[in-house]
């Protein structure tokens, strides 16, 4: 038997044929547009599916159901997307508007959750039950697998971890409030840091990678800056870490997961990322007297979210599948 997954972003439409495994067969994708009404978006992801299971050569009685990982929140119960502001979609009955081209049960589920089930099925958190995802990107998203399952809450909005507070009355983040870690603990967050950082050290081997041009500052240029020694960009790599271990540490407090996994792009620091976060969650996670959660990097790559949405269809997701 086999699963469509469908990964919907803002910019691309990726959408693969997944194994009883998690092991995608064939992918293929297709530009968003979005700012195109939804009727044209669902119609083109509905088309890609077809396209996939033909040039896969399967017969469609062998694909069991086709998944959605979306940006905002779902309602997989009614098969409506309710908000996804990249996308301008509100209300949006996907389900009903999919099953127009393609008769097959359709399940719809947050694309941050669909990353962390694609981790727990077939990444970094295969071998256990409890696990929580999170990708440090242009925000901070987070998905949570309980007992083999997503958990989303009672309204599928829940695990938007990026917006605790670990800063009172700190930064101003994009959601409106000020101080929530998204704000200090993001590639966005970090690249703020090193552009104030080497304008305040024109002298910084921080500033003259760049040439003095703060807009050439990326998510890795801090990190590259401290690993040639230089002090600026140690600074500021060692105070982001800690920024991105407050977030965790609470998020083992309070949910103590068996593995916690780290993805997007500052994830591909590895050691020079883990170790420091390691020694910063030993030393202030509550419960020390217990086995310790396990902090692990994300395997999945860009294809999780595929993977994940593919796994709605095989995997009890919330006991509504």
């Amino acid at each position: 038997m086999y699963y469509i997954g469908i990964d919907l972003g803002g910019t691309n439409i990726a959408a693969g044929l997944v194994d009883e495994t998690g092991t995608i067969i064939y992918k293929d994708s297709v530009p968003t547009m979005r700012e195109r009404e939804y009727p044209e978006i669902v119609k083109d992801m509905a088309m890609l599916c077809l396209k996939i299971i033909n040039d896969a050569g399967i017969d469609i009685k062998n694909v069991k159901s086709i998944g959605i990982g979306a940006p905002g929140t779902p309602d997989n119960k009614n098969g409506i997307l309710v908000y996804a502001n990249n996308l301008k979609f509100k209300n949006v009955p996907m389900r009903m508007e999919m099953q127009k081209y393609i008769s097959l049960p359709i399940l719809i589920e947050n694309d941050a959750n669909c990353a962390a089930l694609a981790e727990s099925v077939a990444g970094a958190a295969k071998d256990v039950s409890n696990s929580i995802t999170i990708t440090l990107g242009t925000g901070i998203g987070g998905g949570m697998v309980i007992s083999g399952k997503v958990y989303s809450g009672f309204n599928s909005a829940a695990a938007e971890v990026g917006h605790m507070t670990i800063i009172s009355e700190g930064e101003l983040c994009t959601c409106g409030r000020k101080g929530c870690w998204e704000a200090y603990g993001s590639a966005m967050a970090l690249i703020e840091q090193s552009k104030k950082a080497a304008k305040s050290n024109p002298d910084s081997m921080l500033n003259r990678s760049v040439g003095g041009d703060l807009s050439k500052i990326n998510a890795k240029t801090s990190f590259d800056s401290a690993k040639q020694g230089d002090e600026t960009g140690k600074k500021v790599v060692e105070q982001y870490i800690k920024y991105v271990a407050e977030g965790i540490i609470n998020l083992i407090n309070i949910f103590t997961p068996e593995i916690l996994v780290i993805g997007g792009g500052v994830s591909k620091e590895g050691e020079y990322l883990l170790k420091p976060l390691r020694e910063h969650i030993s030393r202030d996670v509550y419960a020390k007297e217990v086995p310790q959660t396990q902090i692990r990097v994300a395997r999945m790559g860009n294809d999780a979210g595929i993977i994940g949405a593919a796994m709605l269809g095989k995997l009890e997701v919330r006991g509504e599948t």
